[in-house]
C-alpha cells in the first residue's frame, strides 16, 4: 500500500517548531533523516488515533516521538491493560487491549519515567488518564498501572488489569 506522507511530515515538521522546549538541542533535518517509511506509518497511526506524535528529547540521551496530545489520546480509549486481561474478562469485553495495540504498531507504552519526564513539558492528562507499562511483579497478581495529573502533580493508579474507561487510553512512543 502507497502512503502519501507529505501531510503526515507538514503535521509533525510543525508540531516540532511550536514546542522546541521538548527537544531544544535537535535539528529537524536529523530526526527527517532518521524516519523510514515503516516509522511513518506507525507515526501515522499515532497521529489518526489522536495523540499528536512530537519528539521528546529524553534525560537518558534517547530520542522519542512521543504521544503528547493534552488528553490520552482519544482513539485509543476504553481499553484494559493487555490480552490477558482481555481474556480472562468475561462480561462486556472492550474492543481490545492497550499492549496488543501498541505492539500491533510497533510502539510501546510509556514506563513510568517517561510519563513523569513528559509531565515536565506541559500538563498531560488532566481530565483522562493514561495506562503505563506495568511490571511483571504487579501483572502477574492481576494489576496494572496508569497515570494522570491532578492538583498539579503526577499520580500512578494501579486497578485490574482488566478494567477500562472511556477516559482511560494509552499513550507511545517510538524510538528514533
Amino acid at each position: 500500500m502507497m502512503h502519501d506522507f507529505n501531510m503526515l511530515q507538514d503535521s509533525l515538521y510543525k508540531r516540532f517548531e511550536a514546542h522546541m522546549e521538548r527537544h531544544p538541542t535537535v535539528d529537524w533535518s536529523e530526526v527527517q533523516s532518521k524516519l523510514s517509511s515503516e516509522m511513518l506509518q506507525t507515526l501515522e497511526w499515532m497521529e489518526q488515533t489522536g495523540g499528536e506524535p512530537d519528539l521528546v528529547s529524553m534525560p537518558d540521551g534517547r530520542l522519542l516521538v512521543i504521544d503528547c496530545s493534552p488528553e490520552s489520546p482519544v482513539g485509543r480509549r476504553s481499553l484494559c491493560y493487555d490480552d490477558v486481561a482481555l481474556e480472562k474478562r468475561k462480561k462486556n469485553k472492550p474492543a481490545g487491549s492497550a499492549v496488543a495495540a501498541a505492539t500491533a504498531h510497533g510502539v510501546s507504552l510509556l514506563t513510568e519515567d517517561d510519563y513523569r519526564h513528559l509531565q515536565t513539558l506541559g500538563e498531560f492528562d488532566l481530565k483522562t488518564s493514561s495506562w503505563i507499562e506495568t511490571p511483571e511483579s504487579i501483572r502477574t497478581q492481576g494489576g496494572a498501572l496508569y497515570c494522570d495529573r491532578r492538583y498539579q502533580h503526577v499520580f500512578v493508579y494501579h486497578n485490574g488489569a482488566d478494567s477500562y474507561y472511556a477516559n482511560r487510553g494509552f499513550r507511545t512512543y517510538l524510538a528514533l
